[in-house]
């Protein structure tokens, strides 16, 4: 027996989905550079031209992954019941560590690409490849936190897609994007690992999709079996 659920609690979630997606979304495209790969001396340059500016919009993205985890919980506390919470558990758990995972490594670029400007202000080239010498081990470590963020984060939208599709909870054409996203984000790291301009449009339609998800739970709520003994 399926119910529908449109009630304060899928009101917050909505809006939750919509605000990460504005935060996410907005904080990536307002910035006035983005680092690649890994933080090379030439950033420093960009950044500094409006270091407070760039500061203010990738703390803006930074909340964006954290506020996704946010509803991403609120999902899972109107929906981890029998008999779906054995999709939706571990699915909505993958994609919040895949998206505080990407939160840890946004802060890594924040921090190292906000302190590289002071820190290498004056310094001639020499001393600033030392620098960036220096900070090598960490450019590699934070790289890794944003490959396994996103396939950490394709791999739970895989699962509740599933879960989406499995009982009919929202509508077909979203639960099977859900789905969709979810693999494609995961190929895309795991057969092109090293090519990060490949995956920006993916970002972009994640954007989409929290905003998809956040707009269908605030106008049709969700549709949830009844509960199971």
């Amino acid at each position: 027996m399926q119910i529908m659920k449109k009630d304060f609690e899928t009101k917050f979630t909505g809006w939750a989905f919509i605000v990460a997606a504005a935060l996410l979304w907005l904080g990536w495209v307002l910035s006035n550079h983005h680092t690649g790969e890994y933080i090379v001396a030439s950033d420093f340059d960009k950044i500094g031209e409006s270091v407070w500016y760039w500061i203010w919009m990738y703390r803006v993205h930074i909340f964006g992954w954290v506020t996704m985890s946010i509803a991403l919980f609120s999902l899972v506390s109107i929906t981890a019941r029998n008999p779906f919470r054995v999709l939706i558990l571990p699915g909505a758990g993958m994609a919040i560590v895949g998206s505080l995972t990407l939160a840890l490594a946004s802060a890594f670029y924040y921090n190292f690409g906000a302190a590289g400007v002071g820190a290498t202000m004056g310094m001639s080239a020499e001393e600033v490849q030392i620098y960036m010498d220096g900070i090598l081990s960490t450019n590699q470590y934070a790289t890794c936190l944003v490959r396994f963020g996103r396939i950490f984060s394709g791999v739970g939208l895989i699962l509740l897609g599933f879960a989406f599709v499995k009982w009919k909870m929202l509508s077909g054409w979203l639960s099977w994007f859900t789905v969709l996203l979810g693999l494609v984000a995961m190929c895309v790291i795991l057969f092109i690992p090293n090519n990060f301009e490949v995956y920006r449009p993916i970002f972009h339609v994640k954007s989409l999709w929290l905003v998809a998800m956040g707009v269908t739970l605030l106008m049709k709520g969700i549709n949830l079996p009844k509960a199971e003994a």
